[in-house]
């Protein structure tokens, strides 16, 4: 099919948008789900896997690493995430939802396996970058493409229990360091190595189960490509009636003047001048979320090792509860983020989450808790704070243009990663590392300040986008004058 160039392509109506959010839940979204869920399952299982082989690193039969040294590695690891989202962030806008999400991949998986070949601190650490890079553009494609792809009334649930699959992955890695890390089975060098190559093979498989994922209709609409938009949705609607759905007729059009690619310029003016309140409550959300959860799990091992006694082989048996309570969190409040609505379910989720987790760190200054106690505590608060941060990546994701959706969520997850998760790691590993209890409660309770300050945000800044379609929560930079559409 031959392509107008956007510059010189006419304003055309189309209702693309309309016929996406009236379709009927079907095998064709769960084969979606699953093809580009895999993400977070990856994510957890690498984020797991480092904070779970912490202590074997650590020995000097292996690479003899020092715990500031593995807080490094997580935040070279985040670093990487920065900035492989904000370069593949800018590509998905401009290349499509689907090469990107194909390309970092492809990333994560050769990185993931130069990791299992690491000899030292910085090819270990550098590796680490690579495979982060990957991840962090896996993020901007993946929300994009979800978001645009899942009906608006189920918008909410679905990308809540995306998001809580990270856990998914996390009990796979923790429960496979309880072989991987056994000497019985594997020499205290090797185990680790083997780990690494279990998120490349799960990789593998699922790159080409993609190849079956469409390019976003919504995307080809605003790219000058109303035909190609078209074909797709009436496939995927064959899908659906094919299954024996009955579909339910559309409800309005938009007009789309299509237009030359998205600037720095114009995504900066469109945050600051339009939008300045959704950009504070998404780098609000972000930050906070994020340093919550790089302070606590990068360093999770290193917590029961160096506080309780835990020995580093038997580390994933207390990782596992702690991500169920995580996946079950999003699993089981999902739905209420569609009900009853974003803005008082983010900031219940945040307050509770800031007020047990204070109150479990004073518990831990004093010595009150035991290994099994303190994860028993961890999976309570991270059964909310698991909701509570999935519901930042629906919130940034869905409240400004799609144009640039894909670089709105590469820069708050950058944001975020940078000012809240880089350091978070380091900090708390070093906390470890004086071993005093106090110090370590005087960063949880940092951290719960930050959720404090997410939610006076939230109840601000709140976005009402239960149900509602993407293009009526922040409407298109292609469209046409308001007037001159249907609401959708």
């Amino acid at each position: 099919m031959t392509v107008v160039p956007t510059e010189f392509a006419r304003p055309f109506k189309s209702d693309v948008p309309a016929r996406m959010d009236r379709l009927p839940w079907g095998g064709w979204h769960w084969r979606v789900v699953i093809a580009l869920g895999v993400t977070w399952i990856i994510d957890g299982l690498e984020v797991t896997l480092i904070g779970s082989v912490g202590g074997v690193l650590q020995d000097r039969r292996s690479l003899h690493f020092t715990p500031d040294q593995i807080g490094a590695l997580g935040t070279s690891y985040l670093i990487g995430a920065v900035f492989g989202s904000l370069g593949f962030g800018y590509l998905t806008d401009r290349l499509g939802r689907k090469k990107l999400f194909t390309a970092t991949l492809g990333l994560y998986l050769v990185s993931a396996i130069l990791t299992a070949f690491a000899w030292d601190f910085w090819s270990f650490a550098f590796f680490r970058f690579l495979t982060g890079a990957g991840i962090g553009g896996e993020y901007s494609a993946i929300n994009s493409a979800i978001d645009e792809l899942i009906p608006a009334r189920v918008r909410g649930r679905v990308d809540l229990a995306i998001n809580g699959t990270y856990w998914i992955g996390a009990a796979i890695g923790a429960l496979s360091t309880l072989v991987l890390l056994d000497p019985r089975y594997f020499a205290v060098d090797v185990g680790w190595r083997v780990g690494f190559g279990i998120g490349a093979a799960l990789g593998l498989i699922i790159i080409f189960y993609r190849n079956h994922v469409p390019e976003s209709p919504r995307w080809l609409m605003t790219h000058g490509q109303p035909d190609e938009a078209d074909r797709v949705v009436t496939e995927i609607e064959a899908h659906l009636t094919g299954e024996g759905k009955t579909l339910d007729p559309p409800q309005g059009t938009i007009t789309v003047k299509p237009r030359p690619a998205i600037g720095f310029g114009e995504i900066a003016r469109t945050m600051v001048h339009t939008y300045p309140g959704r950009t504070t409550l998404g780098l609000t959300l972000m930050i906070s979320q994020a340093f919550l959860y790089n302070a606590i799990f990068f360093t999770y091992a290193l917590v029961l090792t160096n506080f309780y006694m835990v020995p580093a082989d038997r580390t994933g048996l207390y990782i596992v509860p702690f991500a169920v309570g995580n996946f079950l969190g999003p699993i089981l409040m999902g739905h209420l983020f569609d009900t009853v609505g974003r803005k008082p379910m983010i900031a219940a989720t945040y307050s509770i989450s800031a007020i047990l987790l204070a109150a479990t760190g004073w518990l831990f200054a004093n010595d009150y808790l035991t290994a099994t106690t303190q994860t028993a505590l961890w999976s309570v608060i991270f059964f909310f704070a698991s909701a509570a941060s999935s519901s930042a990546y629906l919130t940034v994701s869905e409240v400004f243009p799609l144009e640039m959706r894909g670089m709105a969520i590469a820069l708050f997850y950058s944001a975020g990663t940078a000012v809240g998760g880089t350091a978070a790691p380091w900090l708390f590993g070093y906390l470890i590392g004086t071993k005093s209890r106090m110090f370590l409660f005087y960063g949880y309770l940092f951290a719960s300040l930050l959720l404090a300050v997410a939610v006076v945000v939230t109840l601000i800044f709140g976005v009402k986008a239960e149900g509602a379609s993407l293009e009526s929560v922040a409407r298109p930079l292609t469209s046409g004058d308001p007037e001159d559409d249907l609401d959708a």
